[in-house]
């Protein structure tokens, strides 16, 4: 018998260890989205969103079809109504992502998505009755003073717009983290598939509107599309093999890989530098994410061994 608990405890241990690299490894493909965009070199926000949108279609539709061995069309069924309306709040989130990135530094834009978690966790208060507990409160409010830090800081440095759509950004994906946990059943990948294809439809309705071009330099489109196959669709199904094996608590942390390589990955190949009241306000934000998180670990019950 405890030959059979050690062995099931070195798999387990294991099966964690193998969820952390995993998530660890979502948050720094996430961390290439800024990269990403400071490469591109003719193609507008609009035109980015087209061919990244096509990518990450064509990524999560692979995906889905070897997990569905070849159902696709049943999946998306299988997915329902809430996958629509998660769908459209993600698509909404990486519309204002890219508008925040143009608009402002890599910087302020992931420290200010930072906060989604607490959007989510106010949110789902207002619209599903969840309780928030008083850890959570005391986090959200120091996430809003870093978040009114840098916010503050943009109305002098001319980064209004660009705060603002980060914060936008922050409220479509805790849209989207709400639709899914309203129906406990959807998979996020149908939905996140449908996001793409709603991103590709918008943006290709408003380029036509305003009478600009699908065509944009060829090494923007390989960008574009590689953004969305290798950044997004990549890095999400990753995130859905690693999320399965760890805590929520632990997932919250790890998946800050991306909020502190975003900054650097600009930084080594652009010179860009955040200001100090950007540092300082994202240093609060993140301080109170950890600090939420970490209280969750410790109050994680230890399993119950194998006697």
């Amino acid at each position: 018998m405890i030959e059979a608990a050690t062995t099931a405890a070195t798999s387990d241990s294991a099966a964690i260890l193998r969820g952390r690299v995993l998530v660890l490894l979502s948050g720094a493909g996430m961390s290439l989205g800024g990269l990403f965009i400071r490469s591109i070199q003719e193609a507008n926000e609009w035109q980015i969103l087209f061919w990244r949108s096509l990518g990450i279609i064509a990524a999560l539709l692979v995906f889905i079809a070897f997990r569905s061995q070849g159902r696709v069309f049943q999946a998306f069924r299988a997915a329902g109504a809430k996958s629509v309306i998660a769908g459209l709040c993600l698509a909404t989130g990486f519309t204002c992502f890219i508008f925040s990135i143009t608009h402002t530094t890599v910087a302020n834009t992931l420290f200010m998505l930072s906060a989604a978690p607490f959007v989510t966790a106010v949110l789902s208060r207002v619209l599903l009755g969840e309780d928030v507990t008083r850890g959570t409160w005391a986090a959200i409010m120091g996430a809003a003073i870093g978040i009114a830090v840098m916010v503050g800081e943009g109305f002098a440095a001319g980064d209004l717009f660009g705060n603002l759509m980060a914060l936008a950004a922050a409220v479509g994906f805790a849209g989207f983290s709400i639709a899914l946990r309203s129906g406990r059943g959807v998979d996020m990948m149908p939905a996140t598939c449908l996001a793409g294809l709603f991103g590709a439809i918008g943006s290709a309705a408003i380029i036509a509107a305003t009478g600009d071009s699908y065509v944009v330099p060829v090494v923007d489109i390989g960008l574009c599309v590689t953004y969305g196959v290798v950044a997004i669709g990549g890095s999400l199904i990753v995130f859905t093999l690693g999320s399965r094996l760890v805590s929520a608590a632990e997932l919250t942390l790890l998946s800050l890989t991306e909020v502190v390589l975003g900054p650097i990955w600009v930084w080594l190949a652009f010179s860009e530098t955040p200001s100090g009241l950007t540092l300082l306000g994202g240093a609060i934000l993140l301080a109170s994410i950890v600090g939420r998180a970490a209280t969750g670990i410790r109050r994680r019950r230890p399993p119950i061994g194998v006697v």
